[in-house]
């Protein structure tokens, strides 16, 4: 199923973000939340998607008025791709950002190998 609100695609009768119930199901063409990265990481991963052809967008969290005030370098950004895309997508992020809690982008995976030897 879709939530048109969410943009999300999940298993059930109501959205698990919104409880919205859903009345469709998804289409290729669909816009599905992928992600929510703070703005270093969302830049990464959106160059990343750029290199594999998988066209999306992005939504700044904050809004225009509260990053300007916090500072850009602390925004959040929801990324979206077409649902045809989806997998593959996630396949990106599960390998960018699959890593300790600490370390979100695995920067220092390699520093850790090298620490146990």
């Amino acid at each position: 199923m879709y939530c048109e609100r969410c943009r999300l695609v999940f298993d059930g009768g109501k959205c698990p973000e919104c409880g919205k119930k859903s009345k469709r199901d998804v289409e290729p063409d669909d816009a599905c939340f992928l992600t929510e990265q703070p703005q270093i990481f969302s830049d990464m991963l959106t160059d990343i998607l750029e290199q594999n052809s998988i066209p999306y967008y992005t939504k700044g969290v904050y809004g225009a008025g509260l990053a300007i005030k916090i500072g850009p370098v602390n925004e959040r950004f929801r990324i979206y791709v077409l649902y045809r895309d989806l997998e593959r997508a996630g396949d990106i992020v599960t390998g960018l950002f699959e890593s300790p809690v600490d370390d979100p982008a695995g920067l220092f995976a390699d520093q850790e190998d090298r620490d146990t030897k």
